[in-house]
């Protein structure tokens, strides 16, 4: 029997009755802690996620769309000068190339507030 232990102590009882070091306990306290904790930073990060806002452009500005944290478009915006009705291809090419870029800014975005959380569990972001 170790020292510290009493015996028939439930609290100290392991797998299969075995008993269980005070050490033992303690560390398993302090991973169930730590699990708790990084819980919390993920559902903070979730948070702040949803709550964000992206922008995307293309064509120098002249097309512009924003996303939310979901990944709906919220907004997009049109310069006049970019609408010919003769040349429609050219503005649908704009409007792909601004949600493109809408969505690669939410990507890096999303992995700058993960980054923190996954380093803190010891495993790489996925992507990285």
């Amino acid at each position: 029997m170790q020292p510290g232990i009493q015996p028939g102590d439930p609290g100290h009882l392991g797998a299969f009755g075995q008993q269980v070091p005070p050490q033992g306990i303690a560390d398993l306290q302090s991973a169930l802690a730590k699990a708790a904790q990084m819980q919390q930073a993920l559902i903070e990060a979730q948070k702040q996620i949803a709550e964000t806002q992206v922008s995307g452009q293309a064509g120098g500005g002249l097309v512009e769309v924003t996303l939310n944290g979901n990944g709906q478009v919220i907004a997009v915006r049109i310069d006049p000068q970019v609408v010919d009705p003769n040349d429609v291809e050219t503005l649908q090419d704009l409007v792909v190339g601004a949600l493109q870029d809408a969505a690669e800014n939410m990507r890096e975005t999303v992995k700058t507030i993960l980054g923190p959380v996954a380093a803190a569990s010891g495993r790489p972001m996925p992507g990285s």
